[in-house]
């Protein structure tokens, strides 16, 4: 008698906050990840993986379906009810093939349903309460969590929601000044005048940020700081994997879910806009069984591409129409790239839309933005990659051109799903009821607030509850249904 060939376990990284460019592996001169460094050397790194959909819900709503936000209808930071039923998630597809599913550090996320079990960590903090130790307050979850999953005897998901790189950076001592050695509070350096003086986020940055700083290279340290902490922390978790003698038979994948601006275009330490910086985030790949060590795939991907890619190596069919695909035709070399243009969307701080190529970046606004930027921006992406130079007025038939195909995307995938844009669909999407779309940017500058970091913490924790309401909501209409059935034949 065979027995059948257990399925591999499958270990899902997933970055908050991560740009690939401040990976030493994806070319940053700062040595911020020597860890990963070596695990991409161990598997395949995707230099050009995009998060077309800003923020995190959206992110992840295309992560964890291969789904993108037609089809999952999740667009916005406040997103109001639960996942479409129709959307099955991983957690949920890998459920009914027998594993055992956890996830650590998000719950209450329409795309994080599923789970067979939720954990949480602290993942906030102050400048008062001292520095904080996000990733090992993950571990001290995680992996106790791994090691329950592995004396079982299922395949498990595991999927590591890490924070270091979100805001509040505040990496642990030595990690606070690695990359800095000066006088953050130099009186002589202006260069978070700007910064404090934004007024939706100076509460916030002021709660985390040291008293008096003036150098915003200070910040910028904290960040990459943050990051190379992370990725100690992050060789903790393979080096668990590796001792149980299951890192070669697990698929193990960091993804980041979007990227952040630091000190540019206006948008300080933190991940709205559309810029490269926000959208090019690093994927990278290991399971020695199906993927080669020490490749690199130039091909363009994006978050809905990442489920299909992990059941094709688990072996896994469900009959699912993704609107993702697999990578692997790219890491065997049958094709070059997916789509090397793409729809790209955010609603966060500001609601926006736009179109990018390998050439160009047009980005429209849907109602003035609290950065007082043009409701029209165009990038040349070849001359100025930093997106530095709006060309917009200079080239209106370019304007118009990718206007129009980005149009035509945007019909052809509301025909195909049978549904609309949801970028369209937002009402309030800011959390402001009853004020509706901006009509100025000097409305949206002075309705938007982020406040400090405790009350930062509680509107995460806020939009966490109604999630986990509304995927209760949802989970008791198809019970209840059910009921009234069985009521109805008595």
């Amino acid at each position: 008698m065979t027995h059948p060939i257990r399925k591999p376990n499958i270990v899902l990284l997933g970055i908050d906050s991560l740009r690939a460019d401040h990976l030493s592996s994806y070319g940053y001169l700062r040595l911020t990840s020597p860890h990963l460094d070596r695990f991409a050397q161990q598997g395949v790194l995707f230099e050009n993986t995009f998060s077309a959909h800003i923020p995190t819900t959206s992110a992840y709503g295309s992560m964890l379906t291969g789904m993108d936000v037609f089809s999952t209808q999740v667009v916005a930071l406040r997103h109001k009810g639960p996942l479409r039923e129709e959307v099955k998630t991983l957690a949920e597809i890998l459920r009914e093939q027998g594993y055992a599913t956890v996830c650590v550090g998000f719950s209450g996320n329409p795309s994080s349903r599923g789970f067979d079990e939720y954990l949480d960590y602290t993942a906030w903090g102050s400048w008062d309460e001292g520095r904080l130790p996000k990733a090992e307050n993950l571990n001290e979850q995680a992996i106790p969590a791994l090691e329950r999953l592995l004396a079982g005897d299922k395949p498990f998901f595991l999927v590591l929601r890490h924070m270091d790189p979100h805001a509040p950076y505040l990496p642990p001592t030595p990690y606070e000044r690695i990359f800095y050695h000066g006088n953050e509070c130099d009186p002589a350096n202006n260069s978070m005048q700007p910064v404090l003086a934004f007024k939706p986020f100076r509460d916030f940055l002021a709660s985390w940020l040291p008293p008096g700083i003036t150098d915003q290279a200070y910040v910028t340290a904290q960040y990459d700081g943050a990051i190379a902490y992370m990725d100690a922390a992050i060789q903790t978790i393979f080096t668990a994997l590796e001792s149980r003698g299951v890192l070669d038979e697990t698929i193990v994948a960091v993804n980041g879910d979007h990227g952040e601006t630091l000190y540019e275009h206006d948008c300080f330490f933190d991940h709205h806009g559309v810029y490269d910086n926000v959208l090019h985030v690093p994927l990278i790949l290991r399971y020695p069984a199906k993927l080669p060590a020490g490749k690199r795939v130039a091909g363009f991907n994006q978050h809905k591409d990442l489920l299909p890619t992990l059941l094709e190596l688990a072996e896994i069919e469900t009959g699912i129409a993704f609107d993702g695909r697999s990578l692997l035709p790219l890491v065997r070399g049958e094709i070059a790239s997916h789509e090397s243009e793409f729809y790209i969307t955010e609603c966060t701080w500001m609601r926006k839309h736009g179109w990018r190529t390998p050439h160009w970046k047009l980005i429209l606004a849907l109602e003035p933005d609290f950065h007082f930027k043009p409701a029209v921006e165009l990038y040349n992406l070849v001359e100025d990659p930093a997106e530095n130079h709006n060309v917009a007025e200079e080239n209106p038939d370019v304007v118009a051109a990718l206007t129009v195909r980005m149009q035509a995307w945007i019909a052809r995938r509301e025909a195909e799903t049978g549904l609309p844009n949801p970028i369209h669909q937002q009402g309030d999407w800011h959390g402001h009821e009853g004020v509706g779309p901006f009509t100025s940017s000097q409305q949206a500058y002075d309705t938007l607030h982020i406040g400090n970091a405790s009350q930062a913490k509680r509107l995460q924790e806020k939009l966490k509850a109604e999630a986990e309401v509304a995927a209760a909501a949802a989970e008791e209409k198809p019970k209840a249904k059910s009921r009234a059935r069985r009521k109805k034949k008595k």
